[in-house]
């Protein structure tokens, strides 16, 4: 489960260790306390631990314009559902698995976006994660998928650990209903998606690559693919999935149903939308502020005390679910170790891991017999974790849109959370 866990449990993620020398470094450094609210300074061993890799450019991303406004209380307005999922028309099987789930009342994007997809409109939808998008497509499609049992919908994400979220929350939504899924990737073996193409599957959950090589190699068929979903599309195309992207959809049907999720509308997202989507519908559903929900502040630090400064926060009670964004694979490893090697339980996550690697830190973090990520980029997108008390940007980001994306794994939904910038004196 992905509750978060007591202060009084902490001590079963995050071991305290009596030695002499563990101690020392709260003494030494107490005097970071004056430099931020909270805490702060530096870490010894430089960027995450590791050597720089001088052929890396250097990040133009400049947080002080969001740094000291929080806290910041927001009067919220109350979105008014128009709908509720007894009616939208969606079956009573589904109606009722939804209310069995505690499910009660539909998200914004939900609200505006199902009546469309259940008219078979193209649609496109802009929010950020954590807004409820993802019911907001399956629900009326597993519908479809229900009357109409030809029918097959192919998803694209950017991200294996993305596709794998979406055929969880698929199969929750369809617990009983004898609807089938597959799961394409890459980074894993090939031969149990090839084998699982043979039977009816209602739904392909994938990553343009892999889906692009199974189509080639004749194993996937998308000439009858009804419906394509383009899940997170901003961000496969900014991983250069764009070829592979024109490629699947210009092999399916003229008359397909296409949905399109973005948290943003770049120029490249809008050559896609105007080459492939029909009369599309545009819904937006985006956040008004980023501080809204996410209370943001820096760190000063030195570079000789860098990690003494992260010890420093982790320490403190309110740190309980972190995920902390360094710039280099190398370097996620390298703090991972020496956090765990401190007495702080700690998983890694980068793209030199393999699947199997990356889906058992994925599992320590969200059982809690993990408090700590460490994270490059590859995880501000598409993983998606309940209760993440803390996101610490160790390393700079390299752009606003890093940043957002980034911090985004915090304050989720009606959760608050809170962002940390680690920024050199």
């Amino acid at each position: 489960m992905d509750s978060k866990k007591s202060s009084s449990s902490r001590g079963t993620r995050i071991k305290r260790n009596n030695s002499r020398n563990s101690g020392n470094w709260r003494k030494k450094n107490s005097n970071f306390k004056r430099h931020f609210k909270g805490g702060g300074g530096g870490y010894r061993g430089g960027n995450g631990g590791g050597h720089r890799n001088r052929t890396r450019k250097m990040p133009s991303f400049d947080p002080s314009q969001f740094i000291n406004k929080n806290p910041i209380e927001v009067q919220e307005v109350v979105y008014e559902p128009k709908h509720t999922f007894k009616t939208f028309g969606l079956d009573s099987k589904i109606s009722n698995t939804i209310e069995r789930m505690g499910i009660t009342t539909p998200s914004p994007i939900q609200d505006q976006i199902i009546p469309h997809v259940m008219k078979g409109h193209d649609v496109i939808g802009l929010a950020e994660t954590g807004t409820g998008k993802t019911a907001a497509f399956l629900l009326p499609l597993i519908h479809k998928a229900m009357h109409a049992p030809s029918r097959k919908t192919l998803i694209l994400t950017p991200t294996r650990e993305l596709a794998i979220q979406i055929d969880d929350e698929l199969k929750k939504f369809a617990k009983g209903l004898n609807l089938f899924s597959t799961i394409c990737v890459g980074g894993v073996n090939i031969r149990p998606q090839i084998k699982s193409l043979k039977r009816n599957n209602h739904f392909i959950i994938g990553t343009p690559g892999r889906i692009l090589d199974l189509q080639r190699q004749g194993h996937l068929r998308t000439n009858d693919v009804t419906t394509v979903v383009l899940d997170e599309a901003d961000r496969m195309l900014d991983m250069g999935f764009i070829g592979d992207m024109r490629s699947i959809l210009g092999s399916t049907q003229k008359n397909r149903e296409t949905l399109f999720f973005s948290a943003t509308m770049t120029k490249e997202a809008e050559k896609v939308v105007h080459d492939f989507l029909k009369d599309p519908i545009e819904i937006s559903v985006k956040k008004k502020d980023i501080t809204n929900s996410i209370e943001q502040d820096i760190v000063p630090y030195t570079q000789a005390n860098k990690f003494e400064t992260l010890m420093l926060l982790l320490s403190k009670e309110e740190f309980t679910r972190i995920i902390i964004f360094v710039a280099m694979k190398h370097s996620a490893s390298k703090l991972a170790r020496q956090l765990n090697n401190n007495d702080i339980l700690a998983e890694s996550i980068h793209g030199n891991k393999t699947h199997v690697q990356r889906q058992r830190a994925l599992k320590k973090f969200k059982s809690g017999n993990a408090c700590v990520l460490v994270a490059t980029d590859v995880a501000a997108r598409g993983i998606h974790v309940d209760n993440v008390s803390h996101v610490i940007n160790y390393d700079l980001p390299q752009q606003f849109d890093d940043y957002v994306h980034r911090i985004g794994r915090t304050g989720r939904g009606n959760k608050k959370g809170r962002a940390l910038t680690f920024v050199p004196n």
